[in-house]
């Protein structure tokens, strides 16, 4: 899941580096091509998403490692049926 969503990333921040545009910041200069703002807040906000995702299988995986000490998904199948 991260390396998809650190590729994804990746390849929206490559289309999106573009020559000649700016940064949207309030100036006096007139007529220039700015950035579009939107793509780089959905991008954050992936992120961000990205990250949660992670520490919330991270967490399973404590959870798995501290029921189950073994690494044979055998084993775990078996101590977690019913």
């Amino acid at each position: 899941m991260d390396v998809m969503s650190t590729g994804v990333i990746a390849y929206y921040v490559l289309i999106a580096s573009r020559n000649g545009l700016f940064t949207p910041i309030i100036s006096n200069v007139k007529n220039i091509r700015y950035a579009d703002p939107v793509p780089q807040a959905v991008i954050l906000t992936a992120i961000v998403i990205g990250f949660s995702i992670q520490a919330l299988m991270l967490v399973g995986v404590m959870k798995l490692a501290r029921d189950n000490p073994t690494l044979e998904s055998n084993e775990i199948e078996k101590n977690n049926t019913p």
